[in-house]
Parts: structure tokens; sequence; C-alpha cells
């Protein structure tokens, strides 16, 4: 990259900017190719990145879904090492070599950054003296002082973060979601530090942040609410709820914050700040928006403010440099916050009860992660990759042959996948085709947050649904019909039907098929005003009402639009059962990535993660020459790879395919 484009790239930075606030930028993301590839410290220069947080989760797709470890886990040395051991000499490995990139960082910074977290096995959350074993045994491993240990935030682990602290072992805090136990954990460094200093300990050289989550509140939250709409009649209650979709996650950080600035000005604090300790910052997690009705970088923007940090996974590290907005907010509105947690309460929800189900969701989810990881790392040690079946593969006539190498010569040579997948309108005409690129991540994305499709799947299992038909037209409903063809009639799950025609005759085909009192009907249309859909719902709509009264119909409809539509609209007046929001970044044919294809799919029982295995199948590593031929190989793709974010990739990974073949044959139904 020339010094000229640099230059431009940091004066139109948002990422860099977040320092002139006094926050920083962390990355909730590691893997191998990001560091050998040279995009840990290209981000480090260019984006003004501070540290590095990992978790059971991100180390799992790092080395169930790619190939980056394979001379590690296929080593002679590795063969003698049980399954934790393996995953501890490949996660050690990537936080050393992160920690030297970022030392420089942590130098000058007077040790305030250029951290790299590393967590304790998730299996110990509940035993404070097998914590503390592991945090001491992994910070001696590791042997870097910018090491962070992540601890989370149990009734257990408080007592291990205070003990850790003393002994001088830098701690992240982690899985807070509660303003109540983040000031145990606050008042718990404060101990440390004190315990530190009384025994002569240097406290100028310890570090922690406490790990607060935001997005996933807003998405318990959201759910609850939504459900108590449907039943609620009251006016004043009705808008109450309303109030607060999307608003206590960002009130709830923004009281936490209030409260760090009260413990830190205390004569207590004044004390150990004298002797030159620093304060546990708030670190903000859980950032990505879930809710694609929000803002895409919501809860980076709502949340800047000094003395904090911002752990920003990939997706949204790419959508905040692009798009972010600066302003110092994480002040604003203090008493606008404390009304929306009273409204919270007012409404009859508890927030204990939700940050307490959310830890043990969390925790839940980490060791689900751990288990996968020891389980992959455990079968796969001392043995050979294997090729997978149903690989691509293509051949060209010569002419577009070369076509085709020129192509990918010049994307390799110009840097334009990497310009890609950093939203660079230049590629094109420099316009809006930015503002359309949703659809680069949205699997990861989808497999992410997956949890309301999963809740979904349960509650029509629950409600006892024959059929699902979906309703849609063009790419809304040609990938739900290859699934449906894909996986066919799940067990105990209702039977998908497809109808993408308006001929009489083969919409009374399709209604012959299914019976009108047990069948969920899903309309499926982006923009909400596309003719075809509308048609069908108004159709089946009616028919619905005649068999079961206006007062059930609504509830055996689902929308799945872009949010503000005219469907969601309609949706919201008939009482549609669930109302989920397309991502308004992914246009055409791509938005059979959202919401399009899950819906449908988990209605019928099908897995999510089955589905997005495989896709994408012939990737390859950072750094890789895309014209070599030879290094064409497949893998699972399961989850991230590090170039898909940041780095050199081939021109085919990234360029939407097509598939030639017969014309295909609309408005199948059954099974495969």
């Amino acid at each position: 990259m020339t010094t000229a484009a640099l230059s431009i790239s940091k004066e139109s930075n948002s990422l860099r900017g977040l320092s002139d606030f006094g926050q920083s930028v962390w990355l909730d993301y590691i893997r191998r190719s990001l560091i050998t590839s040279g995009e840990l410290r290209r981000l480090v220069v260019e984006d003004g990145l501070r540290g590095v947080t990992s978790n059971p989760a991100i180390f799992e797709k790092a080395i169930v879904g790619s190939t980056d470890y394979e001379s590690v886990i296929e080593s002679k040395d590795s063969a003698v090492l049980d399954a934790k051991g393996l995953y501890e000499k490949i996660a050690v490995k990537d936080v050393q070599d992160a920690a030297d990139i970022l030392r420089p960082v942590y130098e000058e910074s007077k040790q305030h950054d250029g951290y790299v977290s590393l967590e304790v096995s998730p299996l110990l959350a509940h035993d404070t003296a097998s914590t503390l074993q592991e945090a001491r045994r992994l910070w001696k491993t590791a042997d870097r002082p910018n090491l962070m240990v992540k601890v989370p935030a149990t009734p257990e682990g408080i007592p291990a973060i205070r003990q850790l602290i003393s002994e001088g072992i830098n701690v992240n805090v982690t899985l807070l979601f509660s303003r109540d136990v983040y000031e145990q954990v606050a008042k718990a460094y404060i101990e440390g530090l004190t315990a530190r200093a009384s025994a002569g300990g240097d406290v100028s050289r310890v570090a922690s942040v406490a790990s607060f989550f935001v997005s996933r509140i807003d998405s318990k939250l959201d759910a609850q609410i939504t459900s108590q709409l449907k039943t609620a009649t009251d006016p004043i209650q009705r808008a109450r709820l309303s109030g607060l979709l999307g608003k206590v996650a960002i009130a709830n950080a923004k009281l936490a914050y209030h409260r760090f600035t009260e413990l830190y000005s205390g004569e207590a604090w004044a004390a150990l700040a004298k002797k030159g300790a620093q304060p546990q910052r708030l670190l903000w997690a859980s950032t990505s928006t879930k809710n694609p009705v929000y803002r895409d970088v919501i809860y980076v923007e709502e949340l800047i403010g000094p003395s904090t940090v911002n752990t920003i996974p990939p997706a949204t590290f790419n959508a905040f440099r692009e798009h972010g907005r600066l302003r110092m907010s994480l002040t604003e509105d203090l008493e606008n916050a404390a009304d929306t947690m009273e409204s919270v309460e007012r409404a009859g929800i508890s927030m204990k009860t939700v940050t307490s189900t959310l830890l043990d969701e969390g925790l839940r989810q980490f060791v689900d992660a751990f288990a996968q990881l020891l389980k992959a790392t455990g079968s796969r040690k001392g043995q050979k990759s294997t090729a997978k079946i149903n690989s691509v593969s293509y051949t060209l006539p010569a002419r577009l042959s070369a076509a085709v190498e020129t192509a990918l010569t010049d994307w390799a040579k110009n840097d334009k996948v990497r310009r890609l997948w950093r939203a660079d309108a230049s590629l094109w005409s420099g316009s809006d085709e930015n503002h359309w690129l949703g659809w680069l991540g949205i699997t990861d994305d989808q497999v992410a947050h997956s949890a309301a499709l999963t809740s979904l799947a349960a509650e029509v299992k629950q409600a006892g649904f024959k059929h699902a038909l979906l309703l849609g037209m063009g790419g809304s409903s040609l990938c739900p019909e290859v699934l449906r063809l894909t996986f066919g009639k799940i067990e105990g799950f209702p039977e998908l039907h497809v109808l993408d025609s308006t001929d009489p005759a083969q919409i009374k085909a399709i209604e012959a098929r299914i019976d009108l009192k047990s069948t969920l009907f899903i309309v499926s249309s982006k923009s909400g005003g596309t003719l075809e859909p509308n048609i069908y719902k108004q159709y089946f709509f009616s028919r619905v009402k005649e068999a079961l009264g206006e007062k059930e119909a609504g509830n055996r409809f689902i929308a799945v639009t872009d949010p503000g539509s005219k469907m969601q609209h309609v949706a919201e007046n008939d009482h549609f059962r669930h109302i989920f929001a397309g991502v308004p970044s992914i246009g055409g044919r791509h938005g059979n990535r959202h919401r399009e294809v899950p819906e449908p799919h988990r209605g019928n029982g099908s897995c999510l993660r089955r589905h997005r295995t495989g896709s994408g199948e012939s990737r390859r590593g950072p750094g890789r020459d895309p014209r070599n031929r030879s290094e064409q190989r497949t893998r699972q793709t399961d989850h991230h790879c590090v170039s898909r974010y940041f780095g050199p990739r081939s021109l085919a990974r990234a360029a939407p395919r097509r598939i030639h073949g017969k014309k295909r044959q609309r408005n199948h139904s059954g099974g495969p």
C-alpha cells in the first residue's frame, strides 16, 4: 500500500478516530493465518488496533473450520498429547505470537493496551481453586507480560479474580451482564491491588478489563417483549413494552459506566493511583448487531467514551471502519437510561433473572464449543487430512482460461479481494456499491446468532404444525426449495412446501396437499412490495380465516422481509406470529443467504450448521497464489477463515458462483 493511500485511510478511518475519545479498539478474533499473513500487524498500523480477545468458540471455529493448524495436528509431537494438550499447544502459540506483534503497543501505552486474552477452561467456571490453578499455569506457559487470562464472573470466579490480581496476573473478567455483579468484580480488582500493594508488590504493571456483554441483552429482552406484546391489550402497557425494544442493552451499559466513574474517583482508589495503578476498564463485548432492524454498528457508536475498550468481531470491525459515526455517546442521556431500566421492572421483567440466564447460557455456549474443540483435536491429532467428497473443480476453454488468469492476476496484484472485504466501492463505480455487501459475512453471522431460529424450530414443533408453506418468488423461494429437496421431511417437524407460481391450478394443487388448520405460512419478500407474495398472502390468509376465524389467522403466519417494508406493516396489522427482519445491505439473489433460507429450513427441523457446512468448499489459505492449481485443496468450512475478513484470498472464493443446469421445476412439495 502506498504512503498516500495509507494517509487517506488514517484520515477517514472511524476505527482510528475512537482513540480521540479515549476508547481503545480491540479485535474479537484470532487465527493463525491472521498472524502469519501479516494482517494482524497491518490492522495495528492502519486501523489503530490495540488488543485481541479470544474465547473457546473463536478457537473452535479456527481449529475445526480451517487447515491453518494441520501441520501442528499432524506432527509426531502432537500424537502423544491428549485433546486438551493439543488445543493448548495451538492456542498458546497463537496467543504468544499475537502478543509479540502487539508488544510495541503494550510498551508505548505504558501497559494500558496491547493485550491478548486466553481463557481458562469453561468447565472450571464454578471451581475457584481449579480456576486459580489453571490461570497460573496458563500465565506461566504463555510467558508474556501482555497476556490477559480470562475468568468468567461467576460467584466462584470472583474470589479467583481477586487472588490473581494480588499475584500480579492480568485478568480479563468475562461474561458480565449485571451491573450488580460488575460492581462486585470492580471491588475484587481494587481489593486485589490493595493486597498486592500491602505486600510490597508493583501495582503499576497489573491490568484488567471487565468484559460487559451488550447485544445479547437486547436479543434476550426483545424476544421476551415481543412475546408479551402478542397478548398485551392495555395501550399503556403496549406502549411501555414497545418503547423498550432495542434500548435496554445500551441503557444498562451506560449505567454500568456511570458506576465505573464513581468507583474510580474515591479516596480508596486515589491511594492506589498514586502508586501507578490503572483502573479496570470496562470492555464492551458482544457488540455485533443481532437484529437487522438496528444499525449494524449501534453497539459501537452508542458506547464511545474515555477509559473503555470495545472488542469488535470482524464484520462489525469492517463496518465501523467504513461508516461508523463518532461522538462522545457514553455519557449522553443518563437520566433516560435510568428511566429505561425502571421501565423494564415496571413491565414485569426481572433484569436479575435475565442477566442470570444470560450468564448460564454464555457458559453453556463456551462449554459446548470447548467440547467440540476437544473432540476435533482428539479425533484429528496424528492423522493426515483427507480429501472431502463433493469438491468443486472446473476446466475452461483456452481463451476463457487466459481471461480468467488475467483477471486473477489483476485481483492479486491490486489487492482487490481484500478491498472487496473492506467494502471498497471503487472496485465498481465508486458510488453506493459498498452498501450492498452484507452477504459477505452473513453465513457466519447467522450461525453465531442462531438462537432465534432454534427457538422457532422448537416452537413450531411444540405447536404441532404438520405443514409449512413458503410463499415467495424467485430468490426467496428457490433456495428453500433446494433445502427441502436436500433434507426432505424431518421426523417430528412440519413438512416444507414451496409456492412461487400464480397459476391458479398450481395454487390449488398446493392447497390440496396441506391441511389449512395445521399449516404454518411463511411469507418471504425482501422488499415487501413484490406482487406475487402479497397475492399469496391475501389468498391464504383469507382461507385460514374461513377455517379458523380472524382472531387465530395471524398466528399461523410468519413474515420474512426488510425492516420498514410494506409487508412488515401488513404483518403487524394482521398480528403475525413472527416477523423476521432481513438485512437491507443484502440484495438480489444473495438474499438467499439470510432469513429467506434459515426460516423454512428451521421450520422443518433441519440444522443450520449442517446447511452451512461445505459452502464455499474451495477456500484457500491466505498468502496462497489463486492461480496455482496445485494449491486448490478443499477444506471443511463450518467456520470463518481470517482472510475472509482481512487478508488476501482468491477471486474464485470472493465472487458469487453461477450454477448451470436444467431449468428448475417449480412448486414441488413433499420429500426429495
